[in-house]
């Protein structure tokens, strides 16, 4: 960042900000509020971390800037956020160009308001803007073919107007455009994940806050898990208490019950909770917008053997993967302690993606690397220090329409991982038990 407006920003290495996590301490999950008596979120470090991080990808990855028009990036490399509505509108976009700091366009008025309540970054840094909306602005207007050049005059102004520009995603007429003004646009993507991969230990907080939340709402949902009550209100009172616990996106609450819970369909009904369903949930959900894929299944009332069989198998592959999660382990050797498609009834691995899987997490809700039997077999990564995981598995019960389904978060530690979902699931937990 830059100490003063118009001084060129001093380069900072991650290394230099991410001292090495003392991972005999337990990572804390604060709360919300900031206070005098002990240290919690330093929010400036984080920024710092993620800018640092970014370029350290963007120069691995032979790019002279990164231009991102994704929400989640533009947060990671701006820390500015407009709400949810934007998400998919494609009007906001950030650029890194060589070793300036972040540039950001923003909708209308917040771009002023950045201005005014981020006295940390070089006012100047930040810009209005507006593409079209999605198209409801046609091309022809000229937004787009005006912000390229925009951008171009940045990129020559920091000395890399010559060098491949990494984009994430953009729509094809403003690519044209960029192109029009003369700028390589090349696969951005790929270095905001390497960027990504690793956590600082106030990502590690954030994260740990945001599983703490969802252990709330499981102990809410195991309470008011009884018959009558349908898959849609508990998903509503969830929505509710996350966002009382002060969650800025409820991404999405799958709620499975009863015959619904197999093949799992990855949604949310109207259907009547009744006696003796097994019930399985994925709580979605974003604390300062790191993320949680949390999965828990209940049974309500009373338990049969292929239920309580379904969930212990489900329970034995899930710890088999976190035993296994360890620096220096590749994701293929993980993949092959969870069963093949065929043994759980599918025809191929495409069919199965997704029921025994893990996957990275942070602002993305799939971050690298992915751990699953239909890529990792192929093209195995590297298991690092400091990435954070969602592993999940599920079961089918061999009633025909029962299932489980489990999911833990973990942090990779020094020498293996630690469990921040602490919500019970060793056994199969049996809500309002007759």
């Amino acid at each position: 960042m830059n100490d003063m407006p118009g001084v060129e920003p001093r380069l900072i290495k991650p290394e230099d900000i991410a001292p090495k996590f003392n991972w005999g301490r337990a990572i804390p999950a604060p709360g919300h509020m900031a206070v005098d008596f002990e240290e919690r979120i330093d929010f400036r470090r984080l920024h710092n971390y993620r800018v640092a991080r970014a370029r350290q990808a963007m120069a691995k990855a032979g790019l002279g800037a990164l231009l991102t028009f994704d929400a989640n990036n533009i947060r990671y490399l701006t820390s500015t956020v407009i709400g949810e509505w934007s998400r998919d509108k494609m009007s906001r976009y950030a650029l890194l160009a060589g070793n300036s700091d972040p540039h950001s366009w923003d909708f209308g008025s917040a771009a002023t308001h950045h201005r005014r309540s981020m006295p940390w970054t070089d006012p100047k840094h930040f810009h209005a803007g507006m593409l079209g909306l999605r198209g409801a602005v046609p091309p022809s207007a000229g937004l787009m073919k005006q912000a390229a050049e925009e951008i171009k005059a940045i990129l020559n102004e920091h000395g890399v107007g010559n060098m491949p520009v990494g984009v994430d995603l953009v729509e094809p007429p403003m690519w044209h455009e960029l192109e029009r003004a003369g700028i390589k646009v090349v696969d951005g993507q790929q270095a905001f994940l390497d960027a990504r991969e690793i956590k600082n230990i106030d990502e590690l907080i954030l994260l740990n806050q945001a599983a703490a939340m969802v252990d709330g709402v499981y102990q809410q949902i195991y309470e008011d898990l009884k018959p009558g009550v349908r898959e849609v209100d508990l998903v509503a009172n969830a929505t509710k208490k996350l966002y009382e616990m002060g969650s800025d996106q409820v991404e999405a609450i799958n709620a499975i019950s009863g015959e619904r819970g197999n093949p799992h369909p990855h949604n949310f009904t109207d259907r009547l909770i009744r006696p003796g369903d097994q019930a399985f949930f994925d709580i979605i959900q974003s604390y300062m917008g790191y993320r949680t894929c949390y999965y828990r299944t209940f049974n309500v009332g009373r338990a049969t053997n292929p239920q309580r069989d379904a969930y212990k198998k489900a329970r034995e592959w899930l710890d088999a993967a976190i035993a296994l999660i360890r620096p220096g382990m590749s994701t293929d050797k993980v993949a092959a302690c969870w069963p093949t498609a065929q043994q759980l009834g599918f025809a191929n691995e495409m069919e199965c993606f997704g029921l025994q899987f893990g996957h990275g997490l942070g602002l993305f809700l799939h971050e690298r690397p992915i751990i699953s039997r239909l890529v990792s077999m192929k093209d195995p990564l590297e298991i690092k220090e400091g990435m954070v995981f969602a592993l999940e598995t599920y079961c089918p019960a061999t009633d025909g329409f029962s299932g489980a389904r489990i999911e833990e978060e973990v942090i990779v530690t020094d020498k293996g991982c630690r469990v921040i979902t602490l919500f019970p699931s060793e056994e199969l937990p049996i809500a309002n038990q007759y």
